[in-house]
């Protein structure tokens, strides 16, 4: 959390800004806070970015795109203005860490998490591919951790099940290390594209490494499409399925109720180390925090009031007259 600068607002639509959460070249993630004293992330874009209608279109998406889908394991919207100077979105706020935060402070998370994580974070697409729709980013930034689990977050790049894996400027869509193989070669993404993203994250959490390797992207991404992945470390009550989700071909990979649904015999232990006290030092910070100062207005400029004008007689008996009628009416 940072503080506001003086350029930040102090509103945004019926939401009060407390701090940012983040930044980035494309826009601003704030902690605001209703007046009924709720809490939610506000995602702010850019006016420069606002101004090109495919981003503005990209972002009306995003924000359709979250409005559709509901379930336990997604983030609720719980406002937007797609169509204001610097459109934002707003959703409930979540005062956990991500994954990636937790694992790469924490260390990778015990067996029997991984598995509560994967069939929540399975329904969660579930939800996304009922509603018609395709994540294409599942990774651990995308994943916050709360105390009753995982939420699924950001439909910044969700798309309508069949479009193509490339952006306008025949850029693909995703992050190196997490996209699926069709994403890669900009192929058609459709629900197994998530489902392959999905076992990356669980190799994630379960080793602390990804399957693919780190190095470039250019690298990254040849290796996502002609190599084997690294499962080293992968508990073996997790393999198989793990396994069958990173298979090149979308058609050879369970889909994500089929996931949540071989998940769903373990134990519902969701132990992360060192969560409960993150979010209760988190939830306490937010929830102290005070409404920021109004910012200042300067009034009006205003004219000496010259006092009462004297009517002459004929006007003001007139005037009583009508005032008579609108009385008796």
């Amino acid at each position: 959390m940072r503080p506001l600068t003086s350029e930040d607002p102090r509103t945004i639509g019926a939401y009060r800004t407390l701090v940012r959460l983040g930044a980035g070249g494309m826009g601003v993630v704030y902690l605001a806070r209703t007046s009924g004293g709720a809490l939610a992330a506000v995602k702010v874009i850019h006016a420069e970015h606002a101004a090109d209608p495919g981003f503005r279109a990209r972002f009306r998406r995003e924000a359709e795109a979250a409005a559709r889908v509901a379930g336990p394991w997604t983030v609720p919207v719980t406002g937007a203005d797609t169509e204001a100077p610097e459109p934002w979105l707003a959703t409930a706020f979540v005062p956990g860490p991500s994954l990636g935060e937790a694992v790469g402070t924490g260390g990778p998370l015990p067996t029997a998490t991984v598995r509560v994580l994967g069939s929540r974070l399975a329904e969660a697409l579930v939800a996304v591919h009922t509603a018609g729709l395709v994540h294409r980013d599942v990774k651990p930034g995308n994943v916050l951790l709360a105390l009753d689990g995982p939420r699924l977050i950001d439909f910044g790049i969700a798309r309508h099940e069949g479009a193509t894996a490339l952006t306008a400027t025949d850029v693909v869509i995703g992050t190196p290390g997490y996209l699926a193989p069709e994403q890669a070669v900009a192929g058609p993404v459709g629900p197994g594209c998530d489902v392959f993203s999905l076992g990356c994250v669980l190799v994630y959490a379960a080793t602390g490494r990804r399957p693919f390797g780190d190095g470039t992207p250019a690298a990254v991404l040849f290796r996502t499409v002609h190599q084997e992945p690294d499962l080293d470390g992968v508990p073996d009550t997790l393999l198989p399925l793990i396994t069958a989700c990173l298979a090149k071909d979308p058609a050879d990979r369970p889909s994500a109720g089929e996931v949540a649904r071989s998940l769903a015999d373990g134990p519902a232990d969701w132990e992360v180390p060192g969560l409960s006290a993150t979010v209760a030092a988190r939830s306490a910070a937010a929830l102290a925090l005070p409404d920021p100062a109004p910012s200042p207005v300067t009034p009006p400029a205003t004219t000496p009031d010259p006092g009462p004008r004297r009517l002459p007689r004929r006007r003001l008996l007139t005037a009583g007259a009508a005032g008579a009628v609108v009385l008796a009416g």
